[in-house]
């Protein structure tokens, strides 16, 4: 559990691009939000683990969005309902449920369809948010940590520096 946390901070502290934290980030909440049993989610992991982007943000960002998740259960259902019942969508759906295994992706369920939405709704904006909380991170946090004396004398101990390279660019 602890190695995701240390290779995030790694991350934000390396030659990683923020682009791929970010879309990490927005990626775990997207599977995050999406109900865990379907296939539709097990698809899409399977495919994001392909895609170049930063793994320990993905794996962190999915247990923080399955851990929020059920808050928004009441309003992701509804918005579930709401997109299942727009009149022009239907017939779509319809032929989808007649191919093989598609309904096994379960995108018929309120709650499935409902957290898809909003967490494509939701991808752009943690993006971004992401991006400026690691250049906020680079440009500002780090050396500030870097410089404290705290920090310094936790750095020094055996089981920090085996934990953790957090700040392996700023010198202490």
């Amino acid at each position: 559990m602890i190695a995701p946390v240390v290779k995030l901070f790694k991350a934000l502290n390396t030659n990683s691009h923020p682009g791929e934290i970010a879309h990490a980030a927005s990626i775990g909440i997207l599977l995050g939000f999406v109900p865990k049993n379907n296939a539709l989610w097990y698809i899409l992991f399977v495919f994001f683990l392909f895609v170049r982007i930063h793994k320990g943000t993905l794996f962190l960002s999915i247990l923080l969005g399955t851990l929020i998740a059920p808050l928004f259960d009441p309003l992701l259902d509804a918005l579930g309902y709401a997109v299942l019942n727009i009149g022009a969508l239907k017939p779509a759906y319809a032929a989808l449920l007649e191919i093989p295994f598609v309904a096994f992706t379960k995108f018929n369920n309120t709650i499935v369809a409902g957290s898809l939405t909003a967490s494509l709704i939701l991808y752009i904006p943690v993006y971004i948010l992401t991006r400026f909380l690691v250049s906020g991170w680079r440009k500002f946090a780090a050396p500030a940590l870097a410089q404290n004396k705290f920090v310094q004398a936790l750095y020094k101990t055996p089981l920090a520096a085996k934990i953790a390279g957090f700040f392996t660019e700023v010198e202490l």
